[in-house]
């Protein structure tokens, strides 16, 4: 392989992958980054616009054992159930499932291999990521960042 050949290759290899969407893929909600700027705390904005990750253990969310909901921070959906919700000891919120019609998964293609990003369906707003790690019965685990939630009791 040529030097030449060997860079096309890397290069084409970190362009993002979208599994077959538009990476400006239309959403029932749609705003600006300066709306979404207005409405989101500076980290909020980074991980849910910009698919950053909160720090480990910095969520409160990661430790709520009340039974409730799990929304969107970005347009209120429900996303998760505390039924569905374990102790992963990983400091992040961890759930077994998600709500029926209620995220969007794509691969995330990184350095560290294929991972499969979630976000919000209704607004696009990246919640975190999925694992084949989990507990029964679905075997998966989805890591979601505490700040893309809001927890309602009840």
């Amino acid at each position: 392989m040529n030097r030449r050949l060997f860079l096309f290759a890397s290069s084409a290899a970190c362009l993002p992958f979208t599994g077959g969407r538009a990476l400006a893929a239309p959403f029932e909600i749609t705003r600006t980054d300066a709306e979404w700027r207005a409405m989101l705390t500076p980290l909020q904005f980074k991980v849910m616009r910009k698919e950053g990750t909160e720090k480990a253990g910095s969520s409160p969310l990661d430790k709520e054992t009340r039974p409730g909901r799990y929304l969107c921070r970005g347009c209120d959906l429900p996303l998760y159930s505390s039924r569905h919700k374990y102790d992963s000891g990983t400091g992040w919120p961890s759930f077994w499932k998600a709500l029926p019609n209620a995220i969007e998964t794509k691969p995330d293609r990184t350095f560290w291999g294929v991972h499969t990003e979630c976000h919000c369906r209704r607004c696009g707003s990246h919640l975190g990521h999925i694992f084949d790690d989990g507990p029964k019965p679905t075997g998966k685990r989805h890591c979601i960042n505490g700040v893309s939630l809001v927890f309602v009791p009840g």
